[in-house]
């Protein structure tokens, strides 16, 4: 029964708050983007949803059956996180699933990603494949040659990028061709100030298996795109790891990374991409070349490192996608107050501008710097000089110029007498050197 008072009504529209539960391991589950999503969402649907984290013991060590009951579940992959048991306990208990925890096998396997991307027409760069040592999978064939190698009779000249099938495996190399020194970019995940160091060695690896992809020229960037479901994504660029290894970071230590607009294709790209991997929350990687956008890793489950706008509008899609399915589902009214999420516009707006550079390439155009002064004067057409004639002197001492320290003359009369002043010194001196 409701009790009685101002709260009746509202009580006989949203019954219980709906419990979301974090499943993630702890590091993920208490990050800073996390904690600041999750205060938000609290903020703007906090009468109708109510949160809570999974504990990690809970998670490694207790059986499913013992894990604590949710409405609706985060849950994402991570390092030692056990993803199966997770898909398990959405099996037993039917929580309503921000993330396909199924769809995340997908993403730990380089070739299962480029699959995807290919069926749902999604560009990509030029890959091959070569297998080594995997159960019920024959080896690949690799011929390596001084600046190319052919996998299964396809060739890739250098620079190519060389990347193990797994993408839990972050050391990724770029081979480059002798006629600029030959060698190979090793990268890896962040270490302190570095993220890839320089190798002389130009041969491929010889054991395990990887990814070979044609490498797409960047111009030294890379985008980093953040969707929050089919309607809305964040986009950063920051210095590509391979150009020199260099982490760039801001006063706070922080990687500096550049705000970008997405064009309307790329917003395009990041729906297929949210739809196509079952993932609500998903991060993928973009690189701009030419003209075009090609996605060259996708990442799942990610946030943005500092954004509040992000955080904010993050808290307010999944509130508002959490309340919309429990209000269908159940047959509850809708809240009528309750706040609305921000939207991606995927229609026909302006692209980014986009300018040739001078190397010839495609690039957009970010943004114009320009040192303006103010228009309401005429620019000034002066010159200094040291003056010694007691006539100048004169003249400063005829309008004030020994109280004042300065003598401002604006008048035609005044502008007159130095120019009479400065014709005589003139004459003078052309009558001293006849």
């Amino acid at each position: 029964m409701a009790p009685k008072g101002g709260n009746q009504d509202k009580e006989e529209i949203w019954p219980y708050k709906i419990t979301i539960g974090i499943c993630a391991m702890h590091r993920k589950a208490t990050s800073k983007p996390m904690r600041a999503i999750m205060k938000k969402l609290i903020e703007c649907y906090g009468q109708w949803v109510d949160f809570f984290i999974f504990p990690e013991q809970v998670i490694l060590n207790e059986p499913i059956e013992n894990w604590p009951l949710c409405h609706c579940l985060v849950s994402f992959h991570s390092t030692e996180f056990p993803l199966e048991k997770a898909i398990a306990y959405v099996k037993l208990r039917k929580p309503y699933v921000i993330n396909n925890l199924d769809r995340q096998y997908d993403l730990l396997d380089r070739r299962t990603v480029f699959k995807i991307l290919s069926d749902n027409g999604i560009e990509h760069p030029r890959h091959g494949y070569v297998i080594r040592g995997r159960p019920n999978e024959p080896d690949t064939e690799l011929v390596e040659h001084p600046d190319h190698i052919e996998v299964n009779g396809e060739v890739f000249n250098k620079p190519f990028v060389e990347k193990p099938i797994s993408s839990e495996d972050h050391n990724v190399y770029i081979y480059y061709p002798s006629s600029v020194g030959g060698g190979s970019q090793r990268l890896f995940r962040k270490i302190n100030n570095r993220s890839s160091w320089y190798s002389p060695k130009s041969e491929v690896r010889k054991e395990g298996s990887y990814i070979y992809e044609e490498f797409i020229p960047a111009d030294g960037t890379d985008v980093k795109v953040y969707a929050v479901g089919p309607f809305y994504a964040h986009a950063e660029a920051r210095k590509a790891p391979g150009l020199d290894g260099k982490v760039e970071r801001d006063s706070d230590g922080k990687e500096v990374r550049y705000p970008v607009i997405l064009s309307n294709k790329e917003k395009q790209i990041a729906k297929k991409i949210v739809l196509a991997f079952g993932q609500t929350v998903c991060g993928f990687d973009l690189l701009r070349a030419n003209g075009k956008s090609y996605v060259c890793d996708v990442n799942g489950f990610s946030f943005v490192k500092t954004s509040t706008k992000y955080y904010e509008d993050t808290a307010k899609i999944l509130g508002n996608q959490i309340v919309r399915h429990y209000a269908k589902t159940k047959n509850w009214r809708l809240p009528p107050d309750m706040p609305q999420p921000p939207i991606l516009d995927l229609g026909l707006g302006d692209d980014p501008p986009m300018i040739t550079t001078p190397s010839g390439k495609l690039a957009e155009l970010r943004c114009v710097v320009a040192v303006i002064r103010h228009g309401d004067r005429t620019p000034k057409q002066k010159m200094k000089l040291v003056v010694t004639d007691e006539r100048f002197f004169a003249l400063f001492e005829k309008y004030d110029g020994y109280k004042k320290n300065e003598i401002k003359m604006k008048k035609p009369n005044q502008l007159m007498e130095v120019l009479e002043l400065a014709r005589a010194l003139v004459s003078e001196k052309q009558v001293r050197r006849i």
